[in-house]
């Protein structure tokens, strides 16, 4: 069996709230519906049923809810998302043997809430938080309470990047081009949000704690010597801030904490990446993810065929990892 651990899917009623309530759409719901398996559960499953015994975890696609909608609204766009999502898995759990909660960190306190209801009470097996809140980074001390809670709960945080082509390429132009911010940009923002949540000691607050990066860690295992001995002499290179005492605050190396980091394998069918990413992270913290209906679900799995693994490691990839993550009871 295969538990695909990061796919996304537009709950309709929520969707239709979601057009109806918040600012700043554009045409992403149109260019969304335009992906029938995002939204048509009917032929999603003509999909999943291509693949054998597929199943998947189930969370909302863009947008960010922080980026369209006031706390709020967010926070009640949240709920709406979680109750429907739970309502799904309720009704195809042998499709959908999970979701991953909806939460709006413009309204920190509101969240927290929510983690606590979404988990206990609708059975949501993690949240998914982007690599900023509207700009702002994941590591401010207003967040830290998120990832308390997600340690307390034991069970992971999805970490999506979120990056748009405002963010631009170079100083002088007014937009990133060729839709770089989201080849390279995603990638990059994942890196970022990670080590700095990692600089800023928060596994050794919660050394228990289980953030799960998308696109194999972005490119945290391709820069090995770079994150590793590189970062060192942290500080060297910036006169103009005391970076002197981040090194020596925290309680094990800090290239030790890279790799307690979880990586997916939503990699759009390429596999050039994965004997890197394999070396780095290890398969007991790769888990399978093909990003459906937006990534390709066969070439995907295809992928990690390709990969010279022992038949218990696959195994550990394709679903025992994510059992594991997600404390999941199902059939092999």
């Amino acid at each position: 069996m295969i538990i695909d651990i990061y796919t996304h899917l537009f709950p309709r009623s929520y969707l239709e709230r979601l057009e109806s309530a918040s600012r700043g759409l554009g045409n992403l719901s149109a260019r969304m519906k335009q992906v029938p398996e995002v939204v048509d559960l009917d032929a999603r499953f003509r999909d999943m049923d291509r693949h054998g015994a597929y199943r998947q975890v189930i969370a909302l696609p863009h947008p960010v809810l922080e980026e369209v909608a006031d706390p709020a609204l967010a926070i009640d766009l949240a709920k709406h998302a979680n109750d429907e999502m739970a309502e799904i898995c309720a009704t195809f759990p042998d499709r959908f043997p999970a979701f991953v909660a909806t939460v709006a960190l413009n309204d920190v306190e509101g969240s927290l809430a929510e983690i606590d209801r979404a988990v206990n009470d609708l059975g949501a097996r993690g949240i998914q938080i982007y690599t900023n809140i509207d700009g702002q980074p994941l590591d401010r001390p207003e967040y830290a309470p998120v990832f308390a809670a997600m340690a307390r709960h034991d069970l992971p945080v999805w970490l999506h990047p979120a990056r748009t082509a405002a963010m631009t390429d170079y100083a002088a132009e007014a937009r990133s081009r060729y839709e770089m911010w989201w080849c390279f940009g995603w990638p990059y923002e994942t890196s970022v949000a990670v080590s700095r949540l990692i600089f800023s000691g928060v596994f050794d607050r919660h050394p228990d704690l289980k953030l799960i990066t998308h696109h194999l860690g972005g490119m945290i295992p391709f820069f090995d010597g770079r994150i590793g001995p590189g970062m060192e002499v942290l500080g060297s290179r910036t006169p103009d801030e005391d970076y002197s005492g981040v090194i020596a605050s925290l309680k094990r190396p800090h290239a030790e904490y890279f790799r307690m980091l979880y990586a997916d394998t939503a990699m759009f069918g390429g596999t050039s990446g994965f004997p890197t990413g394999f070396q780095f992270f290890g398969a007991e913290n790769i888990v399978f993810a093909s990003d459906a209906p937006f990534g390709p679900v066969g070439a995907s799995i295809d992928a990690i065929l390709s990969v010279p693994l022992s038949d218990l490691d696959r195994d550990k990839v394709m679903r025992r990892n994510a059992e594991q993550l997600l404390r999941l009871s199902t059939e092999a």
